[in-house]
Order: C-alpha cells, then structure tokens, then sequence
C-alpha cells in the first residue's frame, strides 16, 4: 500500500427525488492524480468501463471474436473489426426488435419497459434483416472451378519454433516420497 497510494471512495447514486437508485459502491483510484479526481469522474470512467468489458464478453461469447484463428496479424485484425462492426448493427437494430422469449421462458409475462440486450436483438435479427432486405442482386452460379492450373505449386507457410512453457517443479512432499 506504501508503494502503490490509493484513494478509497464510497458512490452513492440517487435520482432526482433523492431516492437511490442502487446500494452504495465502493471505488478505488490509484495514481499520481488521484486527488484530482472528483467522485463523479471515477463513476462515470466506471461505467464506461463497465460497459466495454460487457461488450468485449459479449464479443468473444455470441459473436466469436476470439474463434477466428490465424498467423497473420492484419486476418485477425480485419475480423476483429468485423465483429465490431456486427455489434454495432446489433445496437442500431435495438429499436427494431421484439422479444422472442426462449421455450422456458415461454409462459412469462412479456415486459416491454425492460432495456432491449444485445442478445435479445441478435435472437430477432434475422426478421430485421428480411424485413428491412437488401440492396444487393442475388448471387448466381457459376459452375465449378477450375482448380489450381497443373503444376502449379503452392507457398510454404514460414515455419515458427514452438514455443513451450517450462515445466513446474514438483512439491517438497512429492519429492520425499
């Protein structure tokens, strides 16, 4: 603690009657300029945060941004931005979905008023999506290919040593034994 100072702040958040709109959160800031720092700037920079590590959970769980795996930085790049463009659609078709209730929740009573997650849109995105159409002329076929041309011969992908982690050493107990 001597090495690393902090500030210790207790959030209490209230609406505009005076009532609270949840329990009081404790947030800590640590830096040089951490006396600088009103209260009210450590909750909003929380909840910026709070919302881009549930977009960055909502990346890698339902639109596989971490599932794309390949050597070549600017592939991964590209398909990372690909995944933030497709959560940005999510987000703009928020006004446009319904609630389409999973089978176990079927019988619930449906509750318009509620935020509109990006889970519930991605469910619904298809009837947006059909609804809204297309500017593009559908695809047509072409036959088949013709192949890469006889003798052709394909690059060699670089090869990389394999990195291996060292091996953990065993406990005193195992070791006696």
């Amino acid at each position: 603690m001597y090495r690393h100072p902090f500030t210790l702040m207790r959030i209490h958040v209230t609406d505009d009657t005076g009532n609270s709109v949840w329990k009081p959160m404790w947030l800590i800031v640590i830096g040089d300029q951490r006396k600088e720092i009103s209260p009210t700037v450590a909750y909003q920079s929380f909840r910026q945060r709070f919302d881009i590590e549930h977009m960055l959970r909502f990346s890698k769980q339902r639109l596989l941004m971490t599932q794309f795996q390949t050597p070549d930085v600017e592939h991964e790049e590209n398909w990372i931005r690909l995944v933030m463009l497709a959560y940005a659609q999510l987000w703009a078709a928020r006004e446009l979905a319904t609630h389409l209730p999973r089978p176990w929740s079927r019988y619930l009573e449906q509750n318009n008023d509620k935020i509109v997650t990006p889970s519930v849109v991605q469910r619904d995105f298809q009837r947006i999506i059909s609804e809204i159409g297309t500017p593009a002329r559908s695809p047509k076929t072409r036959g088949n290919s013709i192949g890469r041309v006889q003798g052709q011969a394909q690059t060699q992908r670089t090869k990389h040593p394999v990195v291996k982690k060292k091996s953990k050493s065993t406990p005193n107990r195992q070791k006696a034994a």
